[in-house]
């Protein structure tokens, strides 16, 4: 604990930057919840068709105001990250049409998405795919200008490292890149995947040029109390072709009931700054300590951390599992489980995770996962509590030690 203490004291400016940052978020949403008049009868579930669904309405304007935006969809029909994803893309794209990824391959389980072979992929309905690599964790704007044709009609940025050794995007650097790709007169859509990163920063993408962010509320935006969903936010009219693909194009965003009720929805929400400065010092400390000992690790603690994840190098894969393990250990929920790796859905190594969560796969709380493959990278995210992050850190020191 002396040690834990130690590292602590490092990283005082760093918490007080935190702090402001949370404090700034918190009165946004605020003035979001005040605005848009929020009251108790919006936590109602509806039945059916759910015309009359006050909820699912304002709860959709509230994100898009709290993320500067002109249009919302929330709903806990959007299964995952992955899938709210998924729904934007086709509802944005048509044959013939392509999409230009500027910041590298995107993540694993969209690559299934993009270019899998007769699985409804969109491939499989005549939309090209292209991406530009970063380099050394930066857009490469020579590279872009160069791909960037006429048949493109989503620029698509990924805000987090995903598996990859690398920092995430900046709100600043998304900015200078959406000006850059406006200034070669692409006039279709700069469409952000914002996992992990809400709330980070004082900006959200769609305050520095972007059309459409996307994000599941099992991460930040949930606050850690939705249970499920997704949210897709942005211009008025993207998000209303978006809202024809999740429901129907007859129908569009009039329809769509759920009967549980809305109040985590609002409530994560609400929650959601003072979460996130929760995992973005759990995610500082575990980095110092790990520095401290020789581990090499991402973002480097002498740099503001642009989403709640980081990534830890390990020299074998038992080192990997044995951390992975104790954040497991040390969790609420099913901590006596011993995790190890196995062939998860949409991935194309073994991963391990550990994920002792209230809501299952919740990556908002403290966990930690990563494929089983040289370099051994653990992907450490969240904690809704500072205190149990540092607990979690005591018992992979422990082990560490011994």
């Amino acid at each position: 604990m002396n040690f834990i203490e130690e590292c602590e004291q490092k990283l005082t400016k760093k918490f007080k930057d935190i702090d402001e940052i949370s404090y700034f978020n918190q009165v946004k949403v605020l003035n979001a919840f005040n605005k848009h008049r929020v009251a108790s009868r919006h936590f109602n579930g509806t039945t059916g068709y759910g015309y009359d669904d006050e909820g699912r309405d304002c709860i959709g304007s509230l994100y898009a105001e709290a993320f500067g935006a002109e249009s919302g969809i929330v709903s806990p029909h959007l299964l995952s990250g992955t899938h709210a994803l998924t729904v934007a893309l086709f509802g944005l794209l048509r044959p013939n049409d392509a999409l230009f990824c500027v910041s590298g391959m995107p993540y694993d389980t969209l690559r299934g998405v993009i270019f899998g072979e007769n699985n409804g992929s969109l491939k499989d309905f005549g939309i090209n795919f292209d991406y530009c690599e970063l380099i050394d964790g930066h857009f490469d704007f020579d590279g872009i200008k160069n791909k960037l044709i006429k048949s493109v009609k989503v620029v698509y940025i990924q805000r987090s490292r995903g598996y990859e050794l690398r920092d995430a995007l900046s709100c600043d650097e998304i900015g200078k890149v959406c000006k850059f790709v406006r200034e070669l007169g692409f006039e279709g859509c700069i469409f952000v995947d914002n996992c992990y990163g809400e709330f980070v920063e004082k900006k959200e993408p769609t305050e520095v040029g972007a059309d459409i962010i996307v994000g599941s509320l099992i991460k930040n935006a949930g606050g850690g109390l939705a249970q499920t969903g997704g949210y897709i936010c942005g211009k008025q009219r993207y998000v209303d072709l978006i809202g024809k693909r999740l429901t129907a194009p007859s129908i569009g965003l009039e329809v769509g009931s759920f009967a549980s009720g809305y109040q985590y929805y609002y409530q994560g929400l609400f929650l959601a700054p003072h979460t996130v400065a929760q995992a973005l010092k759990t995610s500082l400390l575990i980095g110092q300590a790990m520095w401290e000992l020789g581990y090499k690790n991402y973002p480097s603690l002498d740099k503001t951390p642009y989403d709640i994840t980081r990534a830890i190098e390990f020299d074998s894969a038992d080192k990997m599992i044995n951390f992975i393990r104790e954040v497991q250990y040390a969790s609420p929920v099913d901590s006596y489980v011993t995790c190890e790796p196995w062939d998860m859905p949409g991935y194309d190594d073994k991963v391990i995770m550990a994920a002792g969560t209230f809501v299952s796969g919740s990556s908002i709380e403290l966990s930690a996962d990563g494929p089983v493959k040289p370099p051994y990278i653990v992907y450490f995210q969240g904690g809704l509590t500072y205190e149990h992050g540092k607990y979690a850190l005591a018992r992979i020191l422990s082990k560490l030690k011994g």
